[in-house]
């Protein structure tokens, strides 16, 4: 494989290959075509979402060329030096570009003073300038500068968008992968297009024969086994305290992440429900092994299963103290006890 990361080698480069942010790229595009560009742009929304690879289509758009294109990584610029250094550039003509585009990456960790020495650029930038902020935390943003820039909202990608770019991307590198294998990287990718990359990366690059398994991808990425977490649903179907606290024993002596543990077992109860109600069958079969969709169909139509919408809204609500707890699979030992009834 080469050694450029598949992230930046699949970064989209124009507003056609962007993929899940239409409503953005229609404005946008809309904008450029009537020359009614803004001059100063806001991008927030969580990571890996695809914010920095908009702000450089626009600027490929308007023609800027690398002359005229700054970017500004405000995590380790974050001064009002830094900031004094881009005021006193933009009164300078563009090279051999209509526009100066400055991006600003990670605004929200400009200081007070910084944002305060950007505020009057924003204000009365010269004609031929245009800024792009972009954060993943916009509520840090002081409003005097979120005000005076064309906002928008970033959207997470969906588990099925990150599968489809999951298998893709596979078949373009010349790896076999099958629906269950993606299905998982796209659940850890966890609405990420860059961490559902860097996944897939990881266990491209483990991968000894170019076809991988879901029992690599659990290996690789350390998740938990497809059995332990089908014995804890078992348990708590059946009520059963000691195979569930055994089950996740046993997944986190093998050092598993506790966000990842209680990902993939919202998954499986969220489709246990879905069986339980009759819908869903064909969704559910797509997205799990077959010896999972005997599993969940067989045990879901059970009559005495005592799996229901409040059992996963305790399991929900031990991501609330996940990292909180300093012992890792502590809240989930407590949801699954509620979801058992303690004390019954």
């Amino acid at each position: 494989m080469s050694n450029t990361t598949l992230y930046r080698k699949y970064r989209p480069t124009s507003f056609k290959e962007l993929i899940g942010q239409d409503h953005i790229v229609q404005v946008l595009q809309n904008e450029i075509k009537e020359g009614k560009v803004a001059h100063a742009y806001l991008f927030s929304g969580s990571r890996g979402t695809g914010k920095t690879s908009v702000a450089r289509i626009i600027a490929q758009e308007l023609g800027t060329t690398s002359n005229d294109l700054y970017e500004i990584d405000a995590a380790s610029n974050r001064g009002i030096d830094n900031i004094r250094e881009i005021r006193d550039s933009v009164s300078t003509q563009p090279f051999d570009s209509k526009y100066k585009v400055y991006i600003i990456d990670e605004a929200h960790m400009l200081t007070k003073e910084a944002f305060n020495a950007l505020l009057k650029t924003l204000e009365e930038p010269p004609p031929y300038v245009i800024f792009m902020l972009a954060t993943t935390e916009i509520e840090k943003l002081p409003e005097t500068i979120v005000s005076r820039c064309e906002t928008f909202q970033f959207k997470q990608p969906s588990q099925i968008v990150l599968k489809e770019v999951v298998l893709k991307t596979a078949k373009k590198e010349g790896f076999v992968l099958d629906q269950v294998s993606a299905e998982l990287i796209a659940l850890l990718g966890n609405g990420s297009f860059r961490d559902t990359y860097g996944i897939l990366q990881k266990v491209m690059n483990a991968s000894l024969d170019k076809t991988i398994t879901p029992e690599e991808v659990e290996v690789i990425t350390g998740a938990p086994k497809g059995e332990l977490i089908n014995d804890l649903i078992k348990a708590i179907g059946t009520k059963d305290r000691e195979v569930g606290l055994t089950a996740i024993s046993r997944a986190f002596e093998n050092n598993v992440d506790a966000k990842t543990f209680l990902l993939l077992l919202t998954q499986k109860l969220r489709y246990a429900l879905f069986l339980r109600h009759g819908t869903g069958e064909a969704m559910v079969k797509s997205n799990v092994s077959e010896d999972d969709f005997i599993f969940l169909n067989t045990f879901a139509k059970q009559k005495d299963m005592a799996i229901n919408s409040k059992t996963l809204l305790s399991i929900l609500e031990a991501y609330t103290y996940v990292g909180l707890s300093p012992i890792p699979q502590l809240p989930i030992e407590l949801a699954f006890l509620a979801c058992v009834g303690e004390g019954e």
